[in-house]
């Protein structure tokens, strides 16, 4: 799944932000668009549990910022 994140003035480095996924999901790709407006967050967490991780990461965020985008797997890689 893929999320968007608006960025604040409350939220942590983005490598702590990518240490808390990566705890729970090694395969995960976390960065910022281009512009360092918006977190980008690719893995197999569900939304409740990633707000947990990013309240304990120290960005406590409403569940609404939390925005995930349509799938765009085709199934071709078989994942």
């Amino acid at each position: 799944m893929e999320f968007h994140i608006s960025c604040d003035a409350a939220m942590p480095d983005i490598g702590v932000i990518e240490g808390a996924i990566l705890d729970q999901d090694p395969a995960a790709v976390v960065d910022l668009d281009a512009a360092g407006q918006t977190v980008r967050l690719a893995t197999w967490i569900e939304s409740p549990q990633l707000l947990a991780l990013l309240n304990g990461a120290g960005w406590p965020i409403p569940v609404e910022r939390i925005v995930q985008l349509p799938s765009v797997c085709c199934g071709g890689c078989g994942g």
